[in-house]
């Protein structure tokens, strides 16, 4: 059997977990109720990836209090407000879970302190070790806890923890000596400047911690394990600021010498796992690894952690292909694997693993735009290509009463995910492709090599038409006579969009090509390229072309890149930024497109000003448009009529997987 390593039992403490694949905590968005209970969605959420084989799902962040470190009401669950209910709720949850031979932890935090956002998340002043900056508004300064403050939270860690063992939870992990959050802001001499028993040398800054487990301990027994969420280094190259890859800086926070001394005192004082990861709230793209990262990044500072000591150490970090999981089980990287977002995107990772069918599972693309993006918007968590994360219950699979017959205009994602799920529901589908390939513009759009993940997921998408026998037409643009002669009962639209044109004087020449051109390689670029546009395409194409030895400017007509368009996550808008800078990119903001001449182009600002800019290439990447063609002559003549993806409206992956997800399902 292949992966063989990742289905073996494994120990932490005195619980046997009957495999290595660990669901790794992720905020719960959405999933409680204003009281900080588990909800109906949060139950069929962790019950599902238990069906789903994997062998130790460890919960959301838990508050212990919400009296010091206060948050919003109904964003996060607190074990405190009301722990009978909480019993009630969770309960369910657990003994569901149990019933597919899985085991649960509930991971219990402290809170924030200066990683909340004040007036979104904190409804109070933000508290810290120190009196320090609030990394979301620097013009805010964290109160800094008084001993006696200090104590009563570690009173309700301890209660916290009597609450999850009567609950029915196997064990509980502590978050955070991790990610810079409330914990971690003790344990780092960055933050802490404290002079009582929690300030001081690392052993003093390490007191909270160690208290927190042996209080534990103390109260609910030695049999019940106690694991914790550390970051083994911070990556903090200065406030506010990450050190990228490879980068040469001098670390500021955890480094990894302290970050393996720490590892074997915490080890000592009782902990029986470290659920591994490195990165702060200053480095998010580490703690939070965007697309830009490369698979397993946690791996080189692991295998030193395990050097150091005996108990289980779990590591995710862009882990979601098999045998990436399996080699770092094998090479001395981890004992145990952690998948988060691979989780999300498809719940029965282990299972098809297991079952020898690797290529049917739908890969995670690192855009975090379904998952910890929505909750920054204020909205549940789910997952960009798999919708029904985090609602199973209402995006549950049904046959159709009546099957009909289905004709989907495009080949795109919105195009395939319609098609999947109306196949998946008994309609007699035909999807028709106007080109000689699937996958729209995201072919394009997959091309550099930070974007692996994309490449995958088309590779997913195609697999699915055969596996599922979907009929599929190529080379065939779908008119309304087409239409006329099949007499489909349902016709599903998704042409996708265009690349918006400008007219400008130059643009006919031979210079000037779009950023699908560049990327599909059907124009070429030359030494010197100037980028007109600073949106999301705009600069990853810049960083494609820097990458490959260009020089590379971005002209962005607002003040600032990356804010045209759907939000962009944090951890990814900073990464991008941060390369952008790495790779010498030039930024011009404030700037628009006015010329392209024979040595470059001439820009014009707000106020008039003109200036030249040389470049032998000038790549335009100032958005797309639908197309709707078709639905234009179709709409008032098809009953069934439904326009999805881009054709509706040019937007990113999760809005046209969404869009087919839900006609397909309900057509």
């Amino acid at each position: 059997m292949k992966n063989k390593s990742l289905f073996e039992p494994i120990k932490i403490g005195k619980v046997e977990v009957k495999n290595k694949i660990s669901m790794a905590p992720m905020g719960a968005f959405g999933l409680v109720d204003n009281e900080g209970c588990y909800n109906q969605r949060a139950v069929d959420y962790y019950v599902e990836r238990a069906k789903g084989g994997t062998g130790l799902i460890i919960t959301s962040i838990t508050k212990v209090e919400n009296e010091i470190d206060k948050v919003v009401p109904g964003v996060i669950p607190i074990i405190s407000i009301n722990p009978g209910r909480f019993i009630m709720t969770s309960s369910e949850m657990t003994e569901r879970v149990h019933s597919y031979g899985s085991k649960i932890f509930l991971q219990l935090t402290m809170g924030f302190g200066r990683s909340g956002a004040p007036g979104t998340l904190l409804t109070s002043q933000p508290v810290s070790a120190s009196s320090v900056p609030n990394y979301w508004d620097p013009t805010v300064t964290c109160r800094e806890l008084t001993t006696s403050e200090v104590e009563w939270i570690v009173a309700k860690f301890i209660q916290g923890a009597a609450i999850a063992q009567k609950a029915g939870f196997d064990g509980v992990e502590i978050h955070a000596v991790h990610e810079g959050y409330l914990l971690d802001q003790f344990t780092l001499s960055i933050f802490n400047r404290r002079t009582d028993k929690y300030g001081g040398d690392l052993r003093g800054r390490l007191q909270l911690p160690i208290e927190i487990v042996q209080g534990i301990k103390a109260q609910v027994g030695s049999d019940f394990p106690v694991g914790l969420r550390y970051s083994v280094k911070s990556c903090i190259k200065d406030w506010r600021q990450g050190g990228l890859p490879d980068e040469d800086y001098v670390e500021k926070g955890r480094d990894l010498k302290e970050g393996l001394e720490s590892a074997k005192i915490l080890e000592a004082a009782g902990y029986d796992e470290l659920n591994t990861d490195v990165g702060t709230y200053d480095a998010w793209y580490w703690s939070h690894p965007p697309l830009y990262q490369k698979d397993g990044l946690y791996l080189p500072y692991t295998k030193e952690l395990k050097k150091v000591v005996k108990i289980p150490v779990i590591v995710a970090g862009k882990l979601g292909v098999p045998q990436e999981a399996e080699k770092a089980l094998n090479d001395g990287g981890a004992d145990m694997i952690g998948l988060a977002r691979p989780l999300l995107s498809d719940a029965y990772w282990p299972k098809k693993v297991l079952s020898g069918h690797p290529e049917r599972i739908r890969p995670c693309i690192g855009c975090h735009v379904g998952c910890l993006g929505r909750g920054f918007e204020g909205k549940p968590l789910s997952c960009a290509v798999n919708p029904a994360a985090g609602r199973e219950r209402y995006y549950e699979i049904r046959p159709a009463a009546i099957p009909k017959k289905v004709l989907i205009a495009g080949g795109g994602v919105a195009g395939m995910e319609a098609a999947r799920m109306a196949v998946l529901r008994g309609h007699k589908v035909t999807l028709y492709e106007s080109t000689d390939q699937l996958g729209g513009e995201i072919v394009p759009g997959s091309v550099p090599d930070f974007k692996i993940d994309d490449r995958r997921l088309l590779d997913w998408y195609r697999n699915e038409m055969k596996e599922l026998k979907i009929n599929v037409i190529f080379n065939t643009e779908v008119t309304d006579k087409l239409v006329g002669k099949e007499q489909p009962d349902v016709v599903i639209v998704a042409t996708g969009a265009n690349d918006v044109k400008i007219k400008l004087p130059g643009m006919e020449k031979d210079k000037v090509s779009t950023a699908v051109d560049i990327l599909n390689g059907t124009k070429k670029s030359g030494k010197n390229v100037l980028i007109v546009g600073g949106g999301l395409v705009g600069c990853e194409t810049a960083l494609y072309l820097a990458k490959a030895g260009k020089k590379v400017t971005i002209v962005e007509a607002k003040d600032k890149i990356l804010d045209a368009g759907k939000p962009i996550p944090h951890m990814n808008k900073i990464m991008l930024e941060d390369l952008i800078k790495k790779y010498n990119i030039k930024v011009i903001t404030g700037n628009s497109l006015l010329e392209v001449t024979g040595d470059g182009a001439v820009l014009i600002d707000s106020k008039f000003k003109q200036q030249e800019v040389s470049a032998d290439t000038v790549v335009i990447s100032v958005g797309f448009k639908s197309n709707r063609k078709l639905y234009n002559k179709l709409h008032g003549k098809v009953t069934d009529l439904y326009l999805i993806g881009d054709a509706y409206q040019a937007a990113n992956i999760m809005d046209a997987i969404w869009s087919g997800n839900e006609i397909g399902l309900n057509c």
